[in-house]
């Protein structure tokens, strides 16, 4: 019976968990067990994890550690737990969440019910119409060096509850798995890829950076998305004062901020004169940068505003270079349009959401590949490059729904005569 439980954790607890879990996909952990193997036995295998977590017996297995390539070509590493640990810490964060989100600041947007980074963004673009400056903050290592005492002490702040306490601390301590079978054990950070990760990220930097600017630097704004950091000022001198006081600040909390990728900037626009070596700073894959704008009544101006960033730009037309369409010359223009268009209109609803103008090169580089496939696909259109975009080009005005970048982009190759 679940009263005879030390922990009082609800079977439906568990299973809501897991619908969580399932509904976010992602891949196994060092087991090697599926979503879809966990499944085949689902009301034994759930009733197993339960019956750990309710008694305390439950302790997670080493997280994989995998690598993911960074846009300054190196490595991010990221640890993925097992299945059956994601749903254990989707009970944990469902329990805890409820509990925090109250006390956060209102300046933190991520992993927040509520809140994405298109407000992030849009709130740093009203501000830095209004500030002068901007100090754009890089923290060094984030989710690796996470002080564990720190982290466990804030989490008891904010609950007694033994359960909660006692898997996060168990989560924190968890080793890591290598490639080579290698376990690395680990006294701080919190892997990145984990389902409670970034609950308990905003929670260490709640502390080590959110309250603290809001008691000692009431009047400076800022926008937090887990560790990115952007702060608005009146002033260069305030800026770099401001960078001063936040690297002593976050030597206490055991955290570093990046001396090359932390840097303060000057937010250009026609009203405001100035020759500065810094003007432009990128935040959740968009760039902050003077460009011209059109006022209402068709004039333009100079106005400080994102757009998608040339990192961005060369990781997404990277991908679509991986996906070799031109081989494809089996598939009909309908069924590429079924396999590119999630994915393209994914990225169109994130990056034009501030500039529509500024996804003309990915459109570009796209109109290129199905012009390649048709070189590959008909006859009369091999080694007949301009030909092939031309027919492209008939096709989108015949039919311009048919991918989401000629529908909503309007962004169409030349049909030709």
């Amino acid at each position: 019976m679940e009263k005879a439980k030390p922990f009082q954790i609800s079977k439906k607890q568990v299973w809501d968990a897991f619908r969580k879990v399932r509904a976010n996909r992602g891949s196994a952990g060092v087991d090697g067990q599926s979503i879809a193997e966990i499944e085949k036995d689902l009301s034994n295998n759930l009733f197993k994890l339960w019956n750990r977590l309710a008694s305390g017996s439950y302790f997670p297995v080493p997280v994989r550690r995998v690598e993911i390539p960074k846009g300054d070509g190196r490595k991010r590493p990221l640890g993925i737990p097992t299945v059956t640990d994601r749903i254990a810490q989707m009970v944990v964060k469902q329990a805890l969440e409820p509990l925090l989100e109250p006390h956060f600041h209102e300046d933190s947007y991520g992993y927040r019910p509520g809140k994405s980074a298109h407000d992030a963004v849009g709130v740093a673009r009203r501000r830095c119409w209004r500030y002068g400056w901007v100090l754009d903050l890089d923290i060094k290592g984030f989710f690796d060096n996470i002080d564990h005492e720190l982290m466990m002490k804030a989490v008891r702040h904010h609950t007694d509850c033994r359960w909660i306490v006692l898997y996060v601390q168990r989560w924190l301590q968890c080793p890591v798995q290598h490639p080579d079978g290698s376990l690395e054990a680990r006294d701080r950070g919190t892997p990145q890829g984990g389902v409670i990760s970034p609950l308990l990220a905003n929670l260490y930097l709640h502390y080590a950076f959110d309250l603290w600017m809001r008691n000692n630097f009431p009047t400076i704004p800022f926008e937090r998305y887990a560790d990115d950091v952007v702060c608005h000022c009146l002033s260069e001198t305030q800026a770099k004062r401001l960078r001063v006081a936040v690297e002593k600040r976050l030597k206490e909390c055991r955290l570093e901020l990046h001396p090359e990728k932390t840097k303060v900037v000057f937010c250009k626009e026609q009203n405001k004169h100035g020759d500065y070596p810094r003007c432009s700073f990128d935040f959740l894959g968009f760039t902050f940068r003077p460009r011209l704008a059109k006022n209402k009544y068709g004039k333009f101006f100079v106005c400080f505003l994102p757009a998608i960033s040339t990192k961005a730009v060369k990781s997404i037309c990277d991908e679509m270079r991986t996906w070799r369409i031109h081989k494809r010359s089996d598939k009909s223009l309908e069924d590429l349009s079924r396999m590119l268009n999630p994915q393209i209109r994914g990225w169109i609803n994130y990056y034009a959401k501030f500039s529509k103008s500024s996804m003309f090169t990915i459109s570009n580089v796209l109109n290129r590949i199905i012009a390649r496939w048709a070189m590959r696909k008909f006859k009369q259109f091999r080694g007949r490059q301009r030909r092939a975009t031309h027919w492209v080009g008939r096709v989108a005005l015949r039919n311009p729904e048919l991918f989401a970048h000629w529908q909503i982009l309007r962004m169409r190759p030349a049909a030709g005569q």
